[in-house]
């Protein structure tokens, strides 16, 4: 027996449920511990800015608001660690949970499919599962020479102009004025807000 990390198809908006039903599963012996090892519905986090208008003032403001987006609806990850004899009754367990409708890529008197380690490894970094690795969306976009507020980090209440985009790194090259000097520096994308002209 070894450890793989498999695919289970729900129904979307059942993720959450189906994992609280195979956590009480384990819990209560139905399902071992042993078989059933980690259970992950991949989410990752949005930064989402929008425009809200101050009641006091009547000016628009943008606003910074998080929220968790499923990576893959309808589906959850699950470590299994699935015994040559007895595969069949843990995996037909799995399936009899309501909302789930089975193992991807196989039949249900078929033995399920691993995932490869490169894509579970994969399909876990973009959930931010693994150590050191947190995955972060940001929705708004910016356009070079946009005028951006720093705030967070060691710049912090600095202004500065956007000059370069690094989106696969989700991070902006801003130029702010340090000790009267134009300086580059690379921030990442939630640290900033946009300035309204």
């Amino acid at each position: 027996m070894a450890k793989s990390w498999y695919i289970v198809n729900t129904y979307t908006g059942y993720e959450n449920k189906v994992e609280q039903t195979l956590k009480l599963k384990v819990e209560s012996g139905e399902i071992s511990p042993d078989v059933l090892t980690s259970i992950k519905v991949p989410i990752e986090e949005v930064i989402e800015f929008v425009k809200v208008k101050n009641r006091k003032t009547g000016v628009e403001e943008e606003k910074k608001r998080t929220k968790k987006n499923k990576i893959l609806p309808g589906y959850i990850l699950l470590e299994l660690d699935l015994p040559e004899i007895g595969w069949k009754d843990a995996c037909s367990a799995i399936r009899r949970i309501r909302g789930v409708t089975g193992f991807v890529g196989t039949d249900p008197n078929v033995r399920p499919r691993p995932l490869s380690t490169s894509e579970a490894r994969k399909l876990l970094q973009l959930a931010g599962e693994l150590p050191g690795e947190k995955n972060v969306k940001i929705k708004q976009i910016y356009v070079v020479g946009d005028q951006v507020r720093i705030n967070e980090g060691p710049f912090a209440n600095f202004n500065g102009t956007v000059e370069e985009i690094l989106a696969e790194k989700n991070k902006l090259r801003v130029l702010v004025q340090i000790f009267g000097r134009a300086t580059s520096v690379e921030i990442e994308v939630g640290q900033v807000e946009k300035l309204v002209k």
